[in-house]
């Protein structure tokens, strides 16, 4: 929806000069003001902000026991897997079994847990996106006529259909850099590194299994 907006503007805008440059073979055309582009990662704008990186972080700090439940569970089953692979041909069939059991459950317990985790972070980083975006593209705004600009687009949108674009229209910072001086939050302490597309995940990655060893003959 966003990319087609877009491109639509883009075309209405060819039109729109295209159909005063022909009228004014005929009569004499006012003066214009030259055409301003510029271009901004909204998703980057949002998540650089002071407010945006003091969120995230909270949001980090907030789910870092849930991590470290996921990584002990992760650890369990590849130690699990390397006492399989290691001392499965010592292992009657019950004992192998019940070490098999063992890494099942604690596989479906880590798998859920990390669904779990991963759709919960999703829906709160979505929650303060949605919060801090409409006052960002105030500052946009704000910007935007400020600065006698004729149509911005969302580089963060676009960037997969454009080959190339001039580094000097990218107006993120600036509105980042002005969003912090009208929302008065200081920058935080600690910061996350700076990110230009979604804001990012501490999942931990699922174990992976070992195949235990050829019984020895």
């Amino acid at each position: 929806m966003t990319r087609n907006f877009a491109r639509t503007a883009v075309v209405t805008l060819a039109l729109t000069m295209g159909a005063f440059a022909q009228t004014g073979t005929t009569a004499a055309a006012a003066p214009t003001a030259p055409t301003k582009i510029g271009i901004i990662n909204i998703q980057g704008a949002v998540a650089n902000t002071n407010e945006g990186k003091r969120d995230l972080e909270g949001l980090d700090k907030k789910m870092e026991p849930r991590v470290k439940e996921l990584q002990g569970l992760q650890a369990d089953v590849e130690n699990l897997n390397k006492q399989l692979n290691t001392q499965g041909d010592k292992l009657n069939e019950e004992a192998k079994a019940n070490l098999q059991k063992q890494i099942t459950a604690k596989t479906t317990q880590f798998t859920r847990g990390r669904d779990d985790y991963q759709k919960d972070v999703q829906e709160q980083e979505q929650e303060i996106f949605q919060r801090i975006y409409p006052k960002v593209m105030q500052s946009v705004d704000n910007y935007a006529k400020s600065n006698n600009f004729t149509l911005i687009l969302d580089w963060g949108v676009l960037q997969q259909g454009v080959t190339w674009a001039n580094p000097s229209y990218d107006i993120t910072q600036q509105i980042v850099d002005a969003y912090n001086t009208t929302s008065g939050v200081a920058a935080p302490a600690t910061t996350r590194p700076a990110t230009g597309a979604a804001p990012r995940s501490n999942t931990p990655a699922a174990p992976k299994p070992t195949t235990p060893a050829v019984p020895k003959k």
